[in-house]
């Protein structure tokens, strides 16, 4: 891989990366961390690569300008939880609380990016496995377990074996976004696939899904904007 600087304000570092299946230029922006790839075939010299990615740079920089800002928690950020926008608010006592406004996190202020990321996956963990508790029961099988990790390019997988997985980050969107998704990934234990008979069990265990998936098109990257230390 090669790297080239697009200078100006900012500068624009984008990667080159040579791929032998490649038939033309295409540039990739990373909606999660603003990353510029450029994908060539063997056959284009790195100066003609990089001159493609000048060539593209209003446009680059257009993109990377629309995407959502980092924030980075901590004392008096907010980060919405089912959708709702709690402040981060220092607290006596040793247990996280939240309010209707307001996420109490007792401790030293430097440790709450930790506590509040653990609370998140807690939390998540409890309502993911409600929800798909709830939507196996009305499918009729059984899952074999489930994994809650951050992912970035996906919200749920099943596996062959019958293991669920979630992002986290369900937990920031709205509950009925989290169960969707829980039901999209029950409904994969009867259809590995996404035929139509996989949108029958989604449908029939879950009911209309358009406005959910929807919401995860156009909401789900900027979930990805938040940020809790190394």
């Amino acid at each position: 891989m090669a790297e080239h600087v697009l200078q100006g304000d900012p500068d624009i570092a984008v990667t080159l990366r040579r791929n032998a299946r490649a038939r033309r230029m295409t540039l990739r922006i990373s909606q999660l961390d603003g990353r510029v790839t450029l994908t060539a075939p063997p056959s284009v010299s790195t100066r003609e690569a990089f001159g493609f990615a000048r060539e593209k740079e209003p446009w680059i920089r257009s993109h990377l300008a629309a995407r959502p800002d980092v924030v980075e928690i901590g004392m008096g950020s907010v980060i919405p939880i089912e959708a709702q926008p709690h402040v981060i608010a220092p607290a006596t006592g040793r247990a996280i609380r939240a309010t209707g406004t307001a996420l109490e996190v007792p401790g030293r202020p430097e440790t709450a990016p930790r506590r509040v990321l653990g609370y998140l996956k807690a939390r998540s963990r409890d309502r993911l496995v409600a929800a798909c508790d709830h939507y196996a029961g009305r499918l009729g099988l059984a899952y074999s377990g489930i994994s809650i990790r951050d992912t970035r390019s996906r919200w749920g997988s099943c596996s062959s074996a019958g293991r669920l997985m979630f992002s986290w980050r369900l937990i920031l969107a709205p509950p009925e976004v989290l169960r969707y998704v829980a039901a999209h990934e029950v409904a994969h234990l009867a259809q590995m696939n996404h035929s139509p008979a996989f949108w029958a069990e989604v449908t029939r265990i879950h009911g209309p899904y358009d406005g959910m998936r929807r919401w995860l098109r156009t909401e789900g990257n900027a979930l990805h904007r938040y940020r809790f230390g190394d």
